[in-house]
C-alpha cells in the first residue's frame, strides 16, 4: 500500500461510521443507546483538540454521527452534490455529556455503569 493509500485507509468516511455502529450495537456506544442519558453526538479532532458536536449541514444539531457539520478545517472531501464524503484521520467520533468528550468505549463504559442499564440482546 503507497503512502496515499494508507492515508486514505485511516481517515473517516461514512463508512467507517456505520462500521463503528455495528461493532457497538447493543453496547450503549451508540447514539440511539445513550441519548436518553445525555449523550450527544460529536467528533474530537485529535490535532486540534477542538470538540464538534454533530451537525446536519445547515447547522442544526443533529441527532446522530454526521459528517456534513464538520467545518472545512477537518475536511478533505466532497462529493458533486457538496456533501463531505472524508475527513481527517484525526477525527474521532463520540459524545459530549456535561461539558465532557467522551471517545465510544468511554460512553460505553459509562452506560454499562449506570444502574438500570441492559445491554441489547
Amino acid at each position: 500500500m503507497d503512502n496515499e493509500e494508507t492515508q486514505m485507509a485511516r481517515t473517516v468516511t461514512q463508512a467507517t461510521l456505520a462500521r463503528e455502529n455495528v461493532v457497538y450495537l447493543g453496547s450503549g456506544g451508540r447514539s440511539q443507546e445513550n441519548r436518553s442519558s445525555g449523550f450527544r453526538p460529536a467528533f474530537l479532532d485529535a490535532d486540534t483538540g477542538i470538540i464538534h458536536p454533530s451537525r446536519f449541514a445547515d447547522g442544526r444539531p443533529a441527532p446522530l454521527h454526521l459528517l456534513d457539520g464538520l467545518p472545512d478545517s477537518v475536511v478533505l472531501a466532497r462529493g458533486d452534490d457538496r456533501r463531505v464524503v472524508e475527513v481527517k484521520a484525526s477525527v474521532i467520533s463520540g459524545f459530549t455529556r456535561d461539558g465532557r468528550f467522551y471517545t465510544r468505549d468511554e460512553a460505553m463504559r459509562a452506560m454499562q455503569a449506570e444502574p438500570d442499564w441492559e445491554m441489547a440482546a
